[in-house]
């Protein structure tokens, strides 16, 4: 059985399609439950979700991705625990697909990417994600792992702001447990039309580079401020 965990913050814009999304695209036998981590929305994140006529856990929290992430998976009563962003959108079957790689014992994972622009920049970016390469793993593309795993690494890094799922798929790598499921989940490109694709690819790459050179959780995050938030 999997438990979806969704971190959100300010996502009236997306919760509610997000919810009927997933709901749509499963087998309901398969998700043991759907909890919503709010971390103190002001848009009205959390009423959307309450008025909705579905068996959704909202669970209120400080916010920080990370914190918000290992609160709900403390809460989850299913053996497998699926991280998704809010924007992220799964490829329909997502629960069989998941299942199908945890009875290969493959306990932990993600599906490739693809964005909702055409940009070619955007398109190449999505096409490199069909391979195991460390380097084209990020959170939107989602993370499935088995409770067990998760609780054994110790769950999310909570002293980084950012970039926390790259340090729990760090240890997946290095425990040779990451699979790349072969279907695409679909991501909004809101921080490319904000920032513009090549400014904000920038920025992506020189954290990346900076945590390659230990950089620590303050120096990114005070990065990601300046330049991103």
């Amino acid at each position: 059985m999997i438990s979806i965990v969704i971190p959100v913050l300010n996502e009236a814009e997306n919760i509610e399609k997000l919810l009927f999304h997933l709901i749509d695209n499963a087998s309901l036998q398969n998700i043991q439950e759907i909890i919503v981590i709010d971390g103190g929305s002001v848009d009205g994140s959390q009423e959307i979700v309450k008025k909705l006529d579905l068996k959704v856990k909202l669970i209120h929290s400080k916010k920080g991705r990370a914190r918000q992430m290992n609160i709900g998976a403390s809460a989850a009563k299913g053996d497998i625990l699926y991280f998704l962003h809010a924007d992220s959108f799964p490829p329909t079957h997502y629960d069989k697909y998941i299942i199908e790689e945890i009875k290969q014992n493959n306990q932990a994972g993600c599906f490739r990417l693809t964005f909702n622009n055409n940009h070619w920049w955007l398109r190449l970016a999505s096409w490199l994600t069909q391979f195991s390469w460390r380097a084209c793993r990020g959170g939107d593309q989602s993370q499935f792992i088995t409770k067990a795993l998760f609780e054994d690494i110790g769950g999310f890094d909570e002293s980084f702001t950012i970039y926390e799922d790259n340090i729990l798929i760090n240890e997946l790598y290095k425990r040779k447990q990451f699979v790349v499921i072969n279907k695409k989940i679909k991501t909004s490109d809101r921080l490319y039309k904000r920032h513009g694709i090549w400014k904000l690819q920038y920025h992506f790459w020189t954290i990346y580079v900076k945590k390659w050179f230990g950089a620590s959780s303050e120096n990114l995050h005070a990065y990601y401020l300046k330049h991103i938030a």
